[in-house]
């Protein structure tokens, strides 16, 4: 993956067909080790095809791709939705105990004071 996004950034920057070793010297210039395996079978995959001909066709197969999840869960069964309503409650109320526990830890003073 960091050497397609390495290679998209040269692709950015104006570079249509980046080298293995454009690929290398941005991926050293963050302080990342090139694979030379993975870096050639990516170039190899890319070479000849036109990068953004690349992201349309991509694009287009992940808006194939069902994305949706199944929705919320439905309320208590038997009309009892009132039931879930009580941890809830129980939840705030901790939070506020814990946040005042907090600040009594704090003393009046804090730690670049």
């Amino acid at each position: 993956m960091k050497h397609l996004a390495a290679y998209l950034l040269l692709g950015l920057g104006g570079n249509t067909n980046p080298s293995a070793s454009d690929i290398t010297e941005v991926l050293e210039s963050v302080g990342i080790e090139a694979d030379s395996d993975r870096l050639k079978k990516l170039l190899s995959e890319l070479k000849g095809k036109d990068l953004q001909e690349l992201i349309a066709e991509g694009s287009t197969k992940l808006a194939s791709v069902p994305s949706g999840g199944s929705g919320g869960a439905p309320g208590a069964a038997g009309g009892a939705s009132g039931a879930g309503a009580a941890p809830a409650e129980e939840k705030k109320e901790e939070e506020k105990e814990e946040e005042k526990e907090e600040s009594d830890e704090d003393m009046g003073f804090g730690l670049f004071d």
